[in-house]
């Protein structure tokens, strides 16, 4: 399996990203969707709909986003998320807030494979993605659950931003957008 580390506040993180993604699509892709994972009401759960929302309108002939801040994929919807049905020839990129190793925690991974979103708290829920991106934003500890209400926001944000980023530059590079097209709204 794939894993790319990234510290969060890397100012080439989103070159890496790009970087990362675009090794992981297949040739003759022709949409991409990008499933943030999360929940609007817990800061430390809200990279997902964070990313979401940064990236919703962007490239629309290319890119598709489910799960923002006004419309959340969280525990209760993830299940009918995991059965669409999508056009042959599409990637799906899910997006999620992870507990990880305290070696890589505020840190964002982009791994080859779907991403189990609720693992860390115990949730059993199916797998979402052919690729993950996911921020490490708390070290995967039994006590953590109340933690996520109390996740620094501007960690979030900051991953996300990099993270919307990176996957602007991968669609704009794959669909050979111009260089001039801008990379978030």
């Amino acid at each position: 399996m794939y894993d790319k580390v990234i510290p969060y506040n890397n100012k080439l993180a989103p070159l890496y990203i790009r970087n990362s993604l675009f090794t992981l699509l297949p040739e003759g892709i022709e949409h991409i969707y990008v499933i943030g994972i999360g929940s609007n009401l817990i800061n430390g759960d809200s990279l997902g709909p964070f990313v979401g929302t940064l990236l919703k309108n962007l490239y629309p002939g290319h890119l598709t986003v489910l799960g923002s801040l006004q419309t959340p994929i969280d525990a209760t919807n993830v299940p009918e998320i995991s059965r669409l049905n999508l056009p042959n020839n599409s990637f799906i990129i899910a997006i999620d807030s992870v507990l990880g190793n305290p070696k890589i925690v505020n840190s964002i991974v982009v791994r080859n494979g779907s991403v189990l979103p609720g693992a860390g708290l115990g949730h059993d829920l199916p797998p979402i993605g052919d690729c993950s991106v996911m921020g490490v934003v708390l070290e995967n500890d039994p006590s953590v659950e109340n933690s996520l209400f109390y996740t620094n926001l501007n960690l979030i944000y900051t991953m996300a931003l990099q993270i919307s980023r990176g996957i602007s530059l991968t669609v704009r590079q794959y669909f050979n957008y111009p260089s001039d097209q801008p990379i978030l709204l």
